[in-house]
């Protein structure tokens, strides 16, 4: 099922080769923008004005260490930028995106403590403004003048608060399986672990309250709802199975906490539904119908953003682009074509 709304205003495009915003020019790491966008100027070649990244992989700087990136793609498509979930789920499952490098330049990071990015264990560092700071380094090594964003979960979090920074340049999000309401979101997990067997319900309530979510009865109930609302695949894919292996496991129970239905962590009280209507851009919505992030969590959000639009995979759960990776990228697709096929 497809549910669209509303019409787009084109953004204004940056100036090539500025700082992607002006909240970085506040931050303690002033000093190191310019040697940053220095290098972005060379690595993309800013001089043949819209070539996006070339090919090919590397790490950047950022506040507590190296984060991985590759490139993948040299279509003339503006750049798609991707920000995995998690906290701590490094892009390994958002792999069925690499597709879309026939239409454009698409950029897979690790964040900071997860996949092949370092790992440091200073839980200083896992901060919301860090992240975005972060994602900002990313953008102006690679010199992404114009870009495309795609947010999955927690990374739809880590794009509205990039998006607060009044970043220039930024054409589109895609919010997939959206995270923004904690309030929400629990009170959806709450519904969805009612439906499993008492005796797992029993399971979770109990390691809770005692503090050993490490129990093994615990961890059978965790994957029981994972089954249900995480990914439908069966078997698991690859890709789903090493971004498991390789989690940012410290990071993850730091800001969110022991599973995926239980935010014990500090973004426990994150909400962010009255910043929404402050969005001017091109903004889709993804979801799946069997989705922890519901489709009615998905349509009050996008009921909020002028012009957004909503489209609902009806044989998803979480990992949309793994359950069904083949009509996820097409509407990915068609949704970025669309939103530059209208710019003046």
């Amino acid at each position: 099922m497809t549910t669209r709304r509303g019409a787009w205003i084109p953004r204004r495009t940056r100036t090539p080769c500025r700082a992607p915003s002006r909240q970085q020019a506040r931050t303690p790491w002033r000093a190191a923008a310019i040697p940053l966008v220095l290098a972005a100027c060379v690595f993309a070649a800013c001089a043949e004005a819209g070539r996006g990244p070339a090919p090919g992989e590397g790490y950047v700087e950022v506040e507590g260490g190296r984060v991985w990136y590759r490139v993948v793609g040299e279509g003339a498509g503006t750049p798609l930028l991707l920000l995995h979930g998690g906290p701590g789920a490094p892009s390994y499952y958002l792999e069925p995106l690499a597709a879309l490098g026939a239409d454009r330049p698409v950029v897979f990071y690790d964040q900071l403590g997860a996949g092949r990015s370092d790992r440091p264990s200073d839980t200083t560092l896992w901060r919301v403004d860090r992240f975005v700071d972060e994602l900002a380094r990313v953008r102006a090594h690679l010199g992404l003048d114009e870009v495309h964003v795609l947010g999955h979960s927690w990374g739809t979090m880590l794009a509205v608060e990039y998006m607060r920074t009044d970043p220039e340049g930024v054409r589109s999000l895609v919010l997939a399986s959206p995270a923004l309401s904690v309030r929400r979101w629990t009170e959806d997990a709450d519904r969805l672990l009612a439906m499993l067997p008492d005796s797992l319900q029993e399971a979770v309530e109990t390691h809770e309250a005692a503090g050993t979510t490490g129990d093994p009865e615990y961890q059978a109930a965790m994957m029981e709802f994972y089954r249900r609302h995480l990914s439908l695949a069966d078997p698991w894919p690859a890709e789903l199975l090493r971004t498991f292996d390789e989690f940012g496991t410290e990071v993850y129970e730091y800001m969110w906490g022991p599973s995926e239905f239980t935010a014990t962590g500090t973004l426990r009280s994150y909400e962010r539904e009255d910043f929404l209507p402050e969005l001017d851009l091109p903004v889709l919505f993804t979801a799946g119908r069997h989705d922890e992030a519901t489709p009615e969590a998905a349509a009050a959000y996008r009921d909020l953003v002028p012009g957004a639009r909503l489209e609902i995979f009806e044989n998803s759960a979480h990992m949309t682009m793994l359950d069904e990776p083949e009509a996820y990228v097409e509407a990915i697709r068609a949704f970025l074509a669309d939103v530059e096929a209208a710019a003046p």
